[in-house]
């Protein structure tokens, strides 16, 4: 019993040697640890430029375009009003909304014989004033020959001995039954009714049989030789291009020379067209309420058939392009590189640095400018919060920039 308590107490003992011994050596290392401790290093973070998006400037010469809308028009419309009253006795398959009928081409025919009548009664009246001055000058020769022979050698003091005036009267009375021919012949022609140019038929209002008076109108037609389209512009954009000068003097009005070339263009039946026209006028006054001026583009037969292109017909809504004059070594700015003020920002030896400019002609798109930028500049196109000149910025050109949005797509 003596024994086993001896024995408990020794491995008491040899536990908190243990436990001392690992207690000092824990003491002792920590104090190596506290001793020997290094601080901790400071890591120096470099702050970075903002990163802006350029694009290059190249001076180059460039051919101004103005553009604008409007509404294609006929260039000659005319109204079909006989000139003589009757029925309708023949018409012109054409004769309907959409036809077309060439010039000189009957549109329809009035009943004749009326006037076929009027022209033998007018011819009647020639032939019987013709047989009165033929009397009258028959006459004239038997008096004159009555005084020559009791009067030899002498001048009858009246002119009436002669017959003179009455010679003169029965004259006047056949020029003016001539007259009355020429005019019967003349309603009658007009009984067949055309017009002197190609024409397609916008709206026919009489029908076979129909009692047609004199003065009122039958139909609506307009030339297929030419269109026009008005083209409303500021005043300011008239300096870009050519318009025809106009001349009058004290026996003609006319327009010299030629505008600008200009391309239309229109969507129909699902697909883009284009057309060749010029500019050929201004209209006659300036809009009281836009302030804009109308510029005519004209274009010829626009209803030649072409493979492919429909014609361009009066009512549709296109798009004017007109070719303008060249500005030699001028640079085209982006719209969205324009600050406030017409201010652009630069960079160069990667700072940034505000230009102001001098801009000769914007439009949607563009702006144009002729000096103070150098061939090759560095524009800023995209924003930035905050800027200031000479500012460092980091560059990323806009064809790095279309590479990593393809490579991020993929």
């Amino acid at each position: 019993m003596k024994k086993d308590r001896t024995v408990g107490m020794i491995k008491k003992h040899k536990q908190l040697t243990i436990s001392l011994a690992v207690l000092a050596l824990g003491v002792l290392l920590t104090f190596i640890l506290i001793k020997f401790k290094r601080p901790p290093q400071r890591i120096k973070h470099e702050r970075l430029a903002p990163l802006v998006k350029v694009e290059r400037l190249d001076a180059k010469d460039i051919q101004m375009v103005v553009s604008g809308y409007g509404t294609v028009t006929p260039k000659v419309q005319v109204e079909i009003v006989p000139q003589v009253s009757g029925k309708v006795v023949s018409i012109n398959p054409q004769f309907k909304a959409g036809g077309f009928i060439l010039a000189g081409e009957q549109i329809l025919e009035i009943d004749p014989r009326d006037y076929e009548l009027g022209v033998q009664e007018a011819e009647a009246g020639v032939a019987d004033a013709q047989v009165k001055l033929d009397m009258e000058n028959a006459e004239a020769q038997v008096a004159r020959k009555e005084w020559e022979h009791l009067n030899p050698e002498t001048e009858p003091s009246s002119p009436l001995v002669f017959r003179e005036p009455q010679i003169r009267q029965t004259q006047a009375k056949l020029e003016s039954a001539q007259a009355a021919l020429a005019k019967a012949k003349l309603s009658l022609e007009r009984t067949q009714l055309s017009l002197p140019l190609d024409v397609r038929i916008i709206s026919e209002k009489v029908d076979l049989g129909q009692y047609v008076l004199a003065g009122q109108s039958v139909g609506a037609t307009y030339g297929i030789d030419a269109v026009e389209i008005e083209l409303p512009l500021e005043d300011s954009e008239l300096r870009w291009f050519d318009v025809p000068e106009f001349r009058r003097s004290s026996l003609v009005a006319r327009t010299t020379g030629h505008g600008s070339r200009a391309t239309v263009k229109a969507d129909f039946a699902g697909a883009e067209h284009t057309w060749t026209g010029y500019v050929r006028r201004t209209t006659a006054q300036i809009d009281t309420k836009s302030r804009l001026v109308s510029v005519v583009i004209e274009v010829s037969e626009p209803f030649k058939p072409s493979e492919g292109k429909p014609a361009l017909s009066p009512g549709m809504f296109v798009e004017v392009l007109i070719a303008g004059k060249v500005l030699k070594n001028a640079v085209a700015v982006p719209r969205d590189a324009i600050r406030g003020n017409n201010k652009l920002w630069l960079v160069n030896n990667g700072r940034l640095h505000i230009q102001p400019l001098e801009i000769a002609r914007s439009d949607e798109d563009f702006a144009y400018v002729v000096s103070g930028l150098d061939d090759g500049a560095m524009t800023v196109v995209s924003s930035l919060d905050t800027v200031t000149d000479g500012m460092k910025v980091r560059i990323k050109t806009k064809e790095e920039s279309r590479a990593l949005l393809l490579k991020n797509t993929k």
